[in-house]
């Protein structure tokens, strides 16, 4: 066993190396941009890993897509902007069928932003920000082991539904330092089955609706949905296997509290007050399992680092209200969470003084993982 403090970041990329990832390509920006410097690193002493510091993050996605259909497992890692930037290549992956992994570590937009900042407003992006209809397959970790964990779940994922897949972190878990001991985790790892460029035959890559044969059917209605239904219910099938949650804290309260990623370790001194539904997989949404545990609480409380995201698709999911503590501007701390419920009026009495929250703010570093389910 070998402990050691490890960044968030950093995790991600032990993860990805763990899965068998032999090619990174990637442009810095702010706060992503340790995974590219020890991508960097690592390439240096290991020949097998090619590393690639591209002009921007569209030739970077697209290099990663071209690296994939080479052979390699590929990645990358951005932020907001540069994410807003891959839509067209990560549209082009989903359309052909490339399996590859887009680390987003988020940070406060829209535009420019606050670079330092940890956010969580990029959520509908990852499922909808590229054109016409996908299934996104999208996973947010909330520890740096976790980070590690479902990065090689998420290059599992993306060779098994042959696309795009999506790691989402923050400005807060992606600079974590936590004490960590990797080498004992065993994820079995899927290997690739996808043949490379010029390994013989003839194979078509177009972005244009065509027939097997290469011919364009684009203005063929019945083929494009066809192709459309079988590349879905394909991706679906694979996402029920990483159907991935928590489900803990105090089970037998009125209220349920939904929240993932970082927010979740922040908002651990509600524990004693709250159930807890925390969404590992965000995309496709956990239909199934949340509405059967939120069927046992009279309330849902939604805490997020954005105004709503994923609330809102609570309520379309549950078909009922929730209630929302939105963390806004970078803003995210037990102090703001401890005035978002006084706002709605659903701070705990014992919570509303800053003494009571001491003893459980202690545990807030721990994760327990006994109850994540997957």
């Amino acid at each position: 066993m070998t402990k050691r403090l490890v960044q968030g970041n950093e995790a991600v990329l032990l993860g990805a190396v763990k899965a068998g990832a032999t090619f990174f390509a990637g442009y810095p920006i702010s706060p992503s941009s340790e995974i590219l410097a020890q991508a960097s690193v690592y390439a240096a002493s290991h020949p097998e890993f090619r590393f690639l510091q591209e002009e921007d993050e569209i030739a970077s996605a697209n290099a990663i897509l071209g690296g994939s259909l080479a052979g390699a497992k590929s990645f990358t890692a951005t932020s907001g902007p540069g994410f807003s930037l891959m839509q067209e290549a990560i549209g082009y992956g989903h359309k052909v069928g490339i399996p590859c992994v887009i680390v987003n570590v988020m940070r406060v937009g829209p535009g420019t932003g606050m670079p330092t900042m940890p956010g969580q407003g990029d959520l509908n992006q990852t499922r909808y920000g590229s054109t016409g209809d996908y299934t996104s397959i999208v996973f947010y970790p909330s520890s740096v082991t976790e980070c590690y964990e479902y990065t090689i779940h998420a290059f599992n994922a993306a060779e098994e539904s042959r696309s795009p897949v999506i790691i989402l972190s923050d400005a807060f878990l992606g600079h974590l330092n936590e004490v960590a001991d990797l080498e004992p985790i065993e994820i079995p790892i899927v290997p690739r089955t996808l043949e490379p460029l010029a390994s013989g035959g003839t194979r078509l890559f177009s972005g244009v609706a065509t027939y097997a044969d290469g011919e364009p059917a684009t203005a063929d209605s019945d083929e494009f949905i066809r192709q459309y239904y079988e590349g879905r219910d394909h991706r679906l099938a694979v996402a029920d296997k990483y159907a991935f949650y928590e489900y803990g804290w105090n089970k037998d309260a009125e209220t349920l509290v939904i929240a993932f990623g970082i927010t979740r370790r922040i908002a651990q001194p509600l524990a004693a007050h709250f159930a807890l539904f925390r969404p590992i997989r965000i995309w496709p949404t956990l239909d199934k399992e949340l509405t059967e545990i939120a069927g046992r609480y009279k309330k849902i409380i939604v805490i997020e680092g954005s105004d709503g995201q994923y609330a809102n698709v609570v309520e379309r999911m549950l078909l009922r209200r929730v209630k929302r503590v939105p963390l806004l501007g970078g803003r995210m701390s037990i102090e703001a969470i401890r005035e978002g419920l006084a706002h709605i009026g659903m701070l705990p009495k014992e919570l509303a003084s800053s003494g009571s929250e001491s003893a459980a703010g202690s545990r807030a570093a721990q994760t327990d993982v006994s109850s994540v389910v997957g």
